[in-house]
């Protein structure tokens, strides 16, 4: 059941994603900095972390969990380190995955040699 919670929860938030670029003239990178955003303020709100024990990964893996992983890493921090916290633990929170990400795009662009398209 989990796995068809994350299925269903992952595919109805890139299903508005794909509603937003089909019927608003809102740019891919504007609709993804908006899934950031969505996610900082329904986990401010308490609203995500409902949504993401029900989805599991579905819910954790797209923008919207970077958002939440964002918004509970200054939260902790502020409680542990005091104002200092909000400038320092969204950063902490995300670390690894921000690592992956930079190392894959290396990677890929020695591998793959990319350029502009002619």
């Amino acid at each position: 059941m989990e796995y068809l919670n994350a299925f269903l929860c992952g595919g109805l938030l890139c299903a508005v994603g794909q509603v937003l670029i089909d019927k608003t003239t809102l740019t891919p990178a504007r609709i993804l900095t908006g899934y950031v955003v969505a996610g900082v303020l329904l986990s401010a709100l308490g609203l995500y972390e409902p949504i993401v024990q029900w989805g599991g990964a579905g819910a954790t893996v797209p923008l919207t969990g970077f958002g939440h992983s964002l918004a509970k890493g200054v939260r902790k921090a502020v409680a542990e380190q005091g104002w200092l916290g909000v400038f320092t633990g969204g950063l902490s929170a995300t670390a690894g995955g921000i690592a992956a990400a930079v190392v894959a795009g290396v990677l890929m662009a020695i591998f793959f040699r990319p350029g502009d398209k002619r």
